[in-house]
């Protein structure tokens, strides 16, 4: 089964604080040992609201509104897609995750497949 886990922006990541070059080693080390292991599909990063727009729908009426936003925990900050065998598999790769980025919230979510349709 294909997880997505989505983690959020903290406000240093808002605002462009990297984390220590221990930390990027960290987590560069546990993406490769995880596409390795056939787990990480895919996974990325996304830049700050600063540099991006949200598209906003109302009535068929569309709305582009330039970013920065207001809350940054409520912003995506990077995703990866999961290849495991349970929910609870990809929930213990997104607790290790969260712990190495420092994130605050993540999300796990069952990709939807054709066969689940």
């Amino acid at each position: 089964m294909r997880y997505m886990v989505m983690h959020y922006q903290t406000q240093a990541m808002e605002d462009g604080v990297k984390p220590s070059p221990e930390t990027q080693a960290a987590i560069g080390e546990y993406m490769r040992e995880s596409a390795m292991a056939g787990v990480l599909l895919s996974g990325e990063g996304v830049g700050p609201s600063s540099a991006g727009a949200r598209v906003e729908v109302d009535g068929g009426n569309v709305r582009v509104i330039d970013g920065p936003y207001a809350e940054a925990k409520e912003l995506i900050a990077g995703f990866a897609i999961l290849e495991v065998a349970s929910l609870e598999e990809a929930v213990e790769h997104a607790r290790k995750f969260a712990l190495l980025v420092g994130a605050e919230r993540v999300d796990v979510r069952k990709v939807i497949e054709y066969s689940d349709l």
